[in-house]
């Protein structure tokens, strides 16, 4: 029960100075904005990428929200960096609030303002021809909460071990980030048939492939495809990796 009250408390002090300064916050929701103006144009009558059939935005905006859980979560570590900057954060862990909580609290905060973006992102496709799925759109959600969560937590767990060395921190992020978005087929299909051997083979070695693939059956209202157990498997692989990773190194993190 305290780990659970303190993780509330973690979060809704993290979420706090967000609402108080929305600009901010009203900075980083303005990224689905510039997705959709910059794709929507290319978009109508083309087909689908993937080769499926229907309307492209079946392909194409559940690619979109990984792209976003990867590019908000990623990063989510350059606050912990701040807060250690400024001394913030050695005032927190005097506190007696549980630094598990205090990760899960982060973490949660980064996923309520990345789902906030998604349901921004559906709201404004429903003029379109983008087909949404409820049940499939949940479980998109859900997958994409799980897969959220782990990415920030992996971000934290980095800017921990980066303290001394703050610029470690962006050169990793950058150096996994990238290959992690363009070998997911997030943009692109990476198809065996389209694809030379060793592009698709480092593909299916990336978990966020798994992810996407499962995102797009689920919004596709296919919940029942092979694919989408393997999303699950992934995520929930990563989010655990994160977790447990982020709890010990905040566990280990000296004033």
């Amino acid at each position: 029960m305290k780990v659970l009250n303190d993780t509330r408390t973690a979060f809704a002090r993290e979420l706090g100075p967000e609402l108080r300064q929305p600009a901010g916050l009203l900075f980083t929701m303005l990224l689905p904005f510039l997705f959709l103006a910059l794709f929507a144009p290319l978009l109508p009558g083309m087909a689908s990428p993937g080769g499926e059939t229907g309307s492209p935005w079946q392909w194409f905006v559940p690619g979109m929200l990984v792209l976003l859980a990867l590019s908000a979560t990623a990063g989510a570590g350059a606050s912990l960096l701040n807060e250690m900057s400024s001394g913030t954060f050695e005032r927190m862990l005097v506190t007696p609030l549980n630094r598990a909580a205090m990760l899960v609290g982060r973490a949660l905060k980064e996923v309520v303002i990345l789902l906030t973006q998604a349901l921004l992102i559906l709201a404004l496709l429903l003029p379109t021809d983008f087909r949404l799925h409820p049940l499939g759109a949940l479980a998109g959600l859900a997958l994409l909460t799980v897969f959220g969560i782990g990415i920030s937590a992996l971000s934290f767990t980095l800017a921990l071990h980066s303290r001394k060395q703050q610029t470690l921190f962006y050169g990793v992020q950058q150096m996994i980030f990238f290959p992690l978005l363009l070998l997911s087929g997030v943009l692109l299909p990476i198809t065996e048939a389209s694809a030379p051997t060793w592009l698709y083979v480092l593909s299916r070695i990336n978990p966020a492939t798994y992810v996407v693939e499962a995102e797009r059956a689920l919004f596709d209202g296919r919940l029942a495809e092979t694919g989408v157990l393997y999303g699950i498997l992934a995520a929930t692989a990563i989010a655990v990796l994160g977790v447990v990773a982020g709890i010990r190194g905040m566990r280990n993190a000296s004033v």
